[in-house]
């Protein structure tokens, strides 16, 4: 068992809080990771304020992590002591008929099927002060060390530096992987962003690298724009400032509205905005956004009688353990720059500011 620091959500709505947890090795089939680095993404901020489906606490959150491997249970074979890894939120088993279809991301081990606040075997590797405490998405990466199933860790190149790829185990990943993976933004086409956090600024980068010849990021955040524009985005919206509605705006900006509209934010109104903003016959809409758990979105259906595409995205539409270590490998040959989506590195003990730059938009 390693004593070690985490940052444990006791129930929802309150702030978190360092505790001294023990985390116990892990047993067949699962890895033990000494985490080096965290990003905090919008879905933790979900969790903390109870918004986030099928959770329970007491919690340590975090999902969006990179560490190296301290131990290994029986039949480990994938990943070693001393490997640097990036544990995965969303698993890929590689047995379930969505891991071996081709062009599914999706596993039945992931949360959407069946709960990750327990490992698979319905028990829990934290307690802290004699209570057991519940993992995040099987990661938790708001401890100093975690247990997670093999099939959700993938094994990245040795000279990653840890501090920065940890935002590949999310937010770059997710929109990056909407606009290549889920929308296949084409060269030449119109695109719109609505919501520029880490993962909308993701998918401006995912669009400049597919070739879009036109990139409008749309927030009520000015002081986004010109990260947004040094990332490739060409036109920058303040709907608040705008006269109509933003997709009216956005529908005169292009003639027929864009090609391919991306939802980063979770705001019912916003979906819908970011649905009749594209074309009405070949436009393709992309929800990357998480909603609040239980939300529901009122459609008019005559939004998608002409053609129209709506559809979804879960980590980027990547097959998480074949594709994370790929994305490293890009991130190392330069072909994006991720770094540029980090604002402020704090220590551990400063988490909860985190939070506060987060809902500060900062």
């Amino acid at each position: 068992v390693i004593r070690c620091r985490a940052a444990v959500a006791w129930a929802a709505g309150h702030p978190l809080s360092i505790e001294e947890v023990e985390v116990a090795p892990p047993k067949a089939g699962e890895v033990r990771i000494k985490l080096v680095a965290t990003g905090i993404c919008r879905t933790d901020e979900h969790l903390l304020q109870g918004c986030f489906p099928k959770a329970e606490f007491p919690v340590i959150p975090g999902h969006e992590g990179a560490g190296i491997v301290e131990s290994v249970g029986e039949g480990v074979t994938s990943v070693k002591p001393g490997d640097k890894v990036i544990p995965l939120c969303h698993p890929q088993c590689g047995e379930c008929s969505f891991c071996l279809n081709p062009e599914s991301n999706y596993c039945q081990k992931s949360h959407f099927s069946e709960p990750q606040n327990l490992l698979p075997d319905k028990t829990t590797r934290f307690t802290c002060k004699g209570k057991q405490i519940h993992h995040f998405l099987w990661v938790s990466t708001f401890a100093e060390y975690t247990v997670v199933p093999e099939y959700a860790v993938a094994k990245i190149d040795p000279a990653a530096p840890l501090d920065k790829v940890c935002l590949l185990g999310c937010g770059l990943s997710t929109g990056y992987g909407a606009a290549i993976n889920t929308a296949k933004v084409k060269p030449g086409s119109t695109c719109a962003i609505f919501g520029l956090g880490g993962v909308g600024l993701s998918v401006v980068m995912g669009c400049k690298a597919a070739g879009a010849s036109r990139i409008i990021a749309v927030d009520i955040n000015k002081d986004k724009f010109a990260k947004a524009k040094e990332l490739g985005a060409t036109d920058c919206i303040n709907p608040q400032e705008c006269k109509k509605p933003v997709q009216e705006v956005l529908t005169e900006m292009t003639g027929h509205g864009v090609d391919y509209s991306f939802e980063a934010i979770g705001y019912a109104e916003t979906m819908i905005a970011a649905l009749a903003s594209c074309n009405m016959s070949t436009g393709i809409c992309v929800m990357v956004g998480e909603l609040d758990s239980g939300s529901k979105i009122p459609l008019d259906p005559a939004l998608l009688l002409n053609g129209r595409t709506w559809k979804g995205s879960v980590l980027g539409g990547w097959k998480v353990r074949d594709c994370i270590p790929k994305l490293v490998s890009s991130y190392l040959e330069k072909k994006f720059n991720s770094d540029l989506l980090i604002t402020h590195t704090l220590p551990f003990a400063k988490v909860n500011e985190g939070f506060e730059l987060l809902r500060a938009g900062k």
